[in-house]
């Protein structure tokens, strides 16, 4: 991966690390699908500036259906419900692996073996920080978020398919697609949160609100998600996805900063291994193939 990208990769990483902590303090006055729905309808207002990309409506239905309204439907109930905003940051990763498994059986990508020893490296670690919480972590608020993490996998692999269109502006098809989900989160919310709900959550609106609806809107979905499938359309799924794994890291760091949830040598030992993981993951291969080639020069 080219320096800039890597850089952008870990721009994403401290964006999205922080959108837990964002979403948590969105949902103290906003039901959990109404914000789905308000983050998008902000997310799509670019489009009377961008040009469509020229994208088959059925991936527009997809990549809104599976990564937007799949993916943050399950993980703003998840945290509604009480999962803690660090361990979402943690359990969503397994986006990753689920994202492996779909690339390798439904766009014939293999698994190298560097690729292998980094992600049970890194799901040693993620063990390691998810058994720090013990039972402070509810059934249905991981069942949730496991779902989430699905919905991304199955959205990563839709953006592979646009990406193989050729000359996709990436950044401008997120943007399109913000269309997809305001009016399936608004129905769900009109038929599970109803109607006094949202006119409550609407007329009590505040600024923290409003700036949460705005970060998740503007920086974790646009700059975000448009920076990584810029990514995508550039390397493999199996390249990409593993830098979430340093999500839960920064999650982790601003939950406890905010919220108060405190990180033990659990934690800590887990973040070490995960980025550990990372880093073979990354840059396995090459170092296996350096040194195999000084040995055959020696």
């Amino acid at each position: 991966m080219k320096p800039k990208d890597l850089l952008l990769a870990l721009l994403i990483v401290l964006v999205w690390g922080m959108n837990f902590v964002v979403i948590k303090i969105g949902l103290s006055g906003i039901p959990p699908l109404l914000l789905g729905a308000m983050r998008f309808v902000l997310a799509a207002l670019p489009v009377l500036f961008i040009a469509r990309p020229k994208v088959p409506l059925r991936l527009y239905l997809a990549y809104g259906l599976t990564i937007s309204v799949g993916q943050f439907a399950f993980l703003f109930c998840a945290i509604h419900l009480g999962m803690p905003a660090g361990l979402a940051s943690v359990v969503l990763q397994a986006q990753a692996f689920f994202t492996l498994i779909l690339s390798a059986l439904l766009l014939n990508e293999h698994w190298h073996k560097a690729q292998l020893a980094g992600l049970i490296l890194a799901s040693l670690g993620l063990a390691f920080i998810g058994s720090a919480h013990g039972l402070s972590m509810p059934l249905l608020g991981f069942l949730l978020t496991l779902s989430a993490a699905c919905m991304w996998a199955l959205g990563n692999i839709v953006t592979r398919k646009v990406a193989a269109i050729g000359q996709v502006n990436m950044f401008g098809f997120v943007v399109w697609a913000s269309l997809v989900p305001p009016l399936p989160f608004l129905a769900l919310s009109f038929a599970i949160e109803g109607p006094a709900a949202i006119q409550a959550a609407i007329s009590h609106l505040g600024w923290g609100s409003l700036a949460a609806v705005a970060y998740l809107s503007w920086i974790a979905t646009l700059l975000g998600y448009g920076l990584w499938s810029r990514l995508l359309s550039l390397y493999p799924a199996n390249k990409v996805a593993p830098f979430s794994l340093l999500v839960p890291v920064v999650g982790l760091i601003t939950a406890y900063l905010v919220f108060g949830e405190t990180l033990n040598a659990l934690q800590w030992t887990g973040s070490l291994l995960l980025m550990s993981g990372l880093m073979i993951n990354l840059f396995g291969g090459r170092i296996k193939g350096m040194i195999l080639l000084k040995l055959k020069r020696a």
